[in-house]
């Protein structure tokens, strides 16, 4: 699925274990079911909070933007694209994450779903 000309795109298949990921989907969404390890700011709450990610990635890392199916996250990569951020949509979101196998864990790290 695309989500706009000119929005930077890799798809699961592109992640390697260790990619920094950004996770912008709404609270109850990470409650139930993320990836491990990602950074969650949700979109609502994404320019508020956008020193949270300058401080969380790693310098000169690619940001892995993720949300449901890529929506929100194209919106968000085009932001960070547009501060110099070397950011990408993860095509397909969680939903691709999770129909490709990848693991997902609730708040409280036992396994969880994708809202």
């Amino acid at each position: 699925m695309s989500f706009g000309a000119g929005v930077p795109t890799v798809g699961i298949e592109d992640l390697a274990d260790g990619d920094f990921l950004l996770d912008v989907r709404e609270d109850d969404e990470w409650q139930a079911g993320h990836a491990a390890g990602a950074l969650h700011i949700p979109l609502s709450e994404f320019v508020a909070r956008y020193g949270e990610l300058a401080e969380a990635a790693p310098q000169d890392a690619r940001v892995h933007v993720l949300c449901r199916v890529g929506g929100r996250s194209a919106q968000v990569t085009m932001y960070l694209v547009q501060q110099g951020v070397d950011a990408v949509n993860v095509d397909g979101g969680m939903q691709e994450w999770a129909a490709a196998g990848r693991p997902v864990v609730d708040d409280k790290g036992a396994p969880g779903h994708v809202l």
